[in-house]
């Protein structure tokens, strides 16, 4: 098994992950690192984040890849939570609480769960009220 390091670059990008209360895109991490690094870095940090189970992909409604920090205590990591899109401010949430369930035949094996709730988000629908 190949060891990493901790790098300058592999801190940041964690801490943003960290303090983010929502899913950010490598875009968005690439300017909250304030050009520390090269969108390929990111990319393979990222990469290397979600392969050792300390961030998880989220698909939003438009195709975007987006990040956020897996909240598990555990070594042993099941995906299974659902995720809220807004609709209006383009926030991507975690909802650990919210368990998708599903019936799947026999003969099929899931490896991942995208399970996305979509619609307003509190800070959205109480802008509007």
């Amino acid at each position: 098994m190949k060891t990493t390091r901790n790098t300058t670059a592999k801190t940041a990008v964690t801490e943003i992950l960290k303090e983010s209360k929502t899913a950010l895109s490598h875009s968005e991490i690439h300017k909250l690192t304030k050009d520390l690094c090269d969108r390929v870095t990111i990319y393979r940090i990222l990469d290397r984040l979600v392969n050792d189970d300390i961030v998880h992909k989220i698909v939003d409604l438009d195709g975007t890849v987006k990040y956020a920090k897996c909240n598990h205590a555990s070594r042993v990591h099941i995906h299974n939570h659902a995720h809220f899109s807004c609709e209006n401010c383009h926030e991507i949430t975690c909802l650990e609480s919210v368990k998708p369930s599903y019936i799947i035949p026999h003969n099929y094996k899931v490896n991942d769960i995208n399970f996305t709730l979509s619609g307003l988000c509190p800070n959205c629908l109480n802008s509007n009220i």
